[in-house]
């Protein structure tokens, strides 16, 4: 039986031993993370937490919805036991009714076919780390080969450990200038995911360094289970023109290769970032985004202002 929380009712020990018993648990769903991304999730549990599925619920001028928050690029069902897609359609279909409109991302294990809501097959890269280095690097891209030796031969060098403030001011300063979507408090919530996640030592930084020791590029990855998930990254103009970024993921997968892991680039349906990540050798894997509309007519202009409101 599929049930409704609210948070208050949520048990968050159950919550947390099933996704971390989840055949497709990931840490985006650890009911710490979620707490920092936003403070009122709900969820629908199966039975006792055999399954789950985390909602994200917004109120804009009495319209109830739910929306993917940010720094999560996957929900959806997690399950202990198996998990199909007339299970996956259950739980869509046990949403409250309250929530007529849901712009929401499941999981790369949901997989679902309707005709009662839209259902887009969003972009993500891997890359399986198991092989040697020497193994993984035969299979970049000869351009990235040419950019890792120009970056060597700039004299960028490779750090461990900087502090996730330095690697988001980069981003603020650089890319993040034309991004109007994330605000003050979305940057707070990036650092206070980060700051707990080196507390529970399932978040590792690196920072790439000009030869006039100024930092140009930095990345903060997350260990989920079995992957390490490449989250947020900051490149200066000058860690551009020195190809510091493909240098310090080189530097990861160099690090990292041979063991039982799997590099998630988290993304992207951006071309030029999905041929970047691509260039590693990493493999086109997709997870669902759909989009649930039963409000009335006259109220889909309704939504529309409120995505406008919410992103400005």
């Amino acid at each position: 039986m599929i049930k409704y929380l609210n948070n208050k009712e949520i048990d968050k020990n159950k919550w947390d031993a099933c996704i971390k018993d989840s055949f497709n648990g990931i840490v985006y769903a650890s009911s710490w993370y979620l707490d920092i991304v936003t403070e009122d999730w709900e969820t629908l549990v199966e039975n006792d937490y055999e399954r789950v599925f985390p909602m994200i619920p917004g109120k804009k001028w009495g319209i109830e919805y739910l929306f993917q928050p940010v720094f999560t690029q996957q929900l959806g069902v997690f399950s202990k036991n198996l998990l199909t897609e007339d299970v996956v359609k259950r739980f869509i279909n046990s949403i409250p009714g309250k929530f007529r409109f849901a712009e929401i991302n499941l999981n790369t294990f949901n997989k679902v076919h309707s005709n009662k809501y839209k259902i887009f097959q969003w972009i993500n890269h891997e890359l399986d780390l198991i092989n040697s280095y020497d193994q993984i690097y035969k299979n970049y891209s000869t351009n990235l080969k040419r950019n890792l030796k120009k970056a060597e031969k700039s004299g960028i060098t490779i750090t461990k450990n900087i502090k996730p403030d330095e690697i988001i001011r980069i981003f603020r300063e650089n890319r993040g200038k034309q991004i109007k979507t994330l605000k003050d408090e979305d940057y707070l919530k990036l650092r206070r995911l980060s700051y707990t996640g080196i507390y529970k030592g399932l978040v590792e930084t690196y920072g790439a360094f000009t030869k006039n020791n100024e930092l140009c590029a930095g990345a903060i990855f997350f260990k989920s289970k079995n992957k390490m998930i490449f989250l947020f990254s900051g490149l200066t103009q000058e860690g551009k023109a020195t190809n510091a970024m493909a240098f310090l993921i080189d530097t990861f997968i160099k690090e990292h290769s041979h063991h039982n892991l799997t590099l998630d680039f988290e993304g992207s349906n951006d071309l030029n970032l999905a041929r970047f990540y691509k260039s590693f050798g990493s493999k086109k894997c997709t997870y669902p985004h759909i989009k649930i509309n039963n409000l009335p007519l006259f109220t889909k202009l309704t939504v529309q202002l409120i995505k406008w409101v919410r992103n400005k």
